[in-house]
């Protein structure tokens, strides 16, 4: 049996890389290889989360780089087209919901390649995220639906699905988590940064909706303003967010923030370390939603909406969109939560790589 394994953007690369592991150990059994897209970074930007994760180098490198979502989705059929006409693999495995994951699985069901969804059914109810159509599409054109959460079973069922090819499986990200966790404690990036531990918070910001306007990132502005002052806080800033700043003659106004230090992006035990000695997280990830929840860390989701639902329902998420006083609410929610007694999603356990291992060698 050969199976390809799909990788678009940094956060995908975190989900494969448990499954490359777990395939690798059945090579009598399975040929295992990896495409990249290169629909976020080029090789040499994400060759350290490949090194960092233990991933072989791809075995096919796309390099369809940025452009708009019709553009990009259709440069990485017409490449992937090509991959598959030469190396047809017997499953495509694809992840979560980036333009990469609907491209190469609509190219390969009309090949006649099978196509399995790691974190199938995860439904925001939002049609207007680029993400919920990637979703829904993917997991209708698919063979086998991999669930990371309960939700995702109810959301198949309530579609129609045939319940015979739905799988709750976990979550692969959170294997990634708890595969490095010691490596990633014992990091300590974030004491080069002259940070306490517990004693700042972690923002991530990066979604267009939220950075694509300057009335919108003049309210993060003053949000940013607000909570530097209760705390310091780390902002790895992403590409598209640093160019839109100063693209609205912004950039002066966030370098006046006293105490908000904002980085270059970093790899993934860097990342994660300033993750787990947080007091609290800000972000507009899904995948740190996932990851907060695991670690016991108070998550605020600058969103209106999460696709996630079990990190609220079990998890440490509060889902308060960009209005300033649900913020600010939130922050002091961070105050007086307790890490004590937290305990987090059972299925989440660090074993979801085996399961579906184990589902596509019975299947």
């Amino acid at each position: 049996m050969k199976i390809f394994l799909v990788g678009g953007a940094r956060p995908n690369f975190m989900k494969i890389a448990p499954l490359y592991r777990e395939l690798k150990k059945k090579s009598d059994l399975i040929e295992t290889k990896i495409i990249h897209t290169g629909q976020h970074y080029d090789y040499s930007m994400s060759k350290v989360f490949f090194e960092q994760l233990g991933l072989a180098e791809p075995d096919y490198y796309l390099n369809v780089g940025s452009a708009s979502h019709a553009t990009q989705t259709a440069n990485i059929m017409m490449a992937v087209e090509k991959v598959f006409e030469q190396d047809k693999p017997d499953w495509l495995f694809v992840v979560g919901d980036v333009n990469s994951t609907i491209a190469c699985s609509l190219t390969a069901v009309k090949m006649g390649i099978k196509v399995a969804h790691v974190e199938a059914g995860l439904r925001s109810f939002d049609m207007d995220m680029p993400e919920e159509i990637n979703r829904i599409l993917t997991d209708r054109i698919s063979s086998l639906l991999l669930c990371s959460e309960p939700s995702g079973i109810k959301n198949l069922r309530a579609e129609g699905y045939d319940m015979g090819k739905i799988f709750l499986v976990g979550n692969t990200m959170i294997d990634t988590v708890a595969f490095h966790l010691a490596d990633i404690k014992k990091n300590d990036f974030y004491k080069t940064l002259d940070l306490k531990a517990n004693s700042y918070a972690c923002l991530t910001l990066h979604r267009p909706s939220n950075v694509d306007n300057a009335d919108s990132l003049l309210n993060f502005y003053n949000i940013l303003d607000y909570a530097a002052k209760e705390s310091e806080i780390v902002f790895p800033a992403h590409p598209r967010t640093v160019k839109n700043i100063e693209k609205f003659g912004l950039k002066e106004k966030f370098d006046s923030i006293k105490n908000l230090k904002i980085i270059e992006p970093v790899g993934y035990f860097e990342f994660m370390n300033l993750v787990v000695n947080s007091k609290f997280i800000m972000t507009d990830s899904g995948g740190i939603q996932e990851e907060t929840t695991f670690l016991g860390i108070p998550c605020i989701t600058l969103r209106e909406n999460t696709e996630r639902p079990i990190t609220c329902d079990k998890g440490t998420n509060k889902v308060v969109g960009t209005d300033f006083n649900k913020v600010v609410s939130a922050i002091k929610w961070t105050e007086v939560f307790s890490r004590s007694y937290y305990i987090a999603p059972l299925i989440w356990d660090g074993y979801a790589a085996e399961r579906i291992t184990e589902i596509i060698v019975n299947y």
